[in-house]
């Protein structure tokens, strides 16, 4: 996600808070750019994640397993 959407959302969202309504059409393109958002947040937290391991005491270093 680029810093131009970022600050899209980010206008899009005072100016809600702001007590101004937004338009149908606003509020649509503030839907998209929230799904947007959370995708590329999910994905970069994916692959943090996968490169995360965990050292024990004795030395061994074992990789992050995901729960089922």
């Amino acid at each position: 996600m680029t810093d131009k959407r970022i600050l899209r959302l980010n206008e899009l969202a005072k100016k809600y808070k702001s007590g101004v309504p937004l338009t149908e059409e606003e509020m649509a393109e503030r839907d998209a750019l929230r799904k947007e958002y959370v995708a590329a947040f999910r994905e970069s937290l994916r692959a943090q994640l996968d490169n995360t391991y965990i050292q024990t005491p004795d030395g061994r270093k074992t990789k992050l397993t995901r729960k089922s």
